[in-house]
């Protein structure tokens, strides 16, 4: 059984890496979400609207589920255009 016993610890010890790591990067998600979502693409450099849009894009194909994640992770909310001017 010890052998067992150690390979549980150790699966253990990868799942809470992993964990760790899932919640790092769904801080770097959320922060980017409200940064791009606070930006006025009219006032910044060429270069950086197409950095920004390539980070909007790969932000967009997260699921609802997982960029709600994010912006809690980083206690962020993002307002939803409502379309109407």
């Amino acid at each position: 059984m010890p052998e067992r016993d150690r390979e549980i610890a150790l699966l253990r010890r990868e799942v809470e890496l992993l964990m760790s790591e899932r919640q790092a990067l769904l801080r770097v998600v959320g922060s980017a979400a409200a940064l791009i979502a606070s930006l006025d693409s009219g006032r910044l450099p060429v270069g950086a609207v197409e950095a920004a849009d390539v980070v909007a894009t790969l932000l967009n194909q997260l699921s609802e589920e997982t960029l709600q994640d994010a912006l809690t992770a980083v206690h962020a909310e993002i307002e939803e255009d409502s379309g109407s001017a």
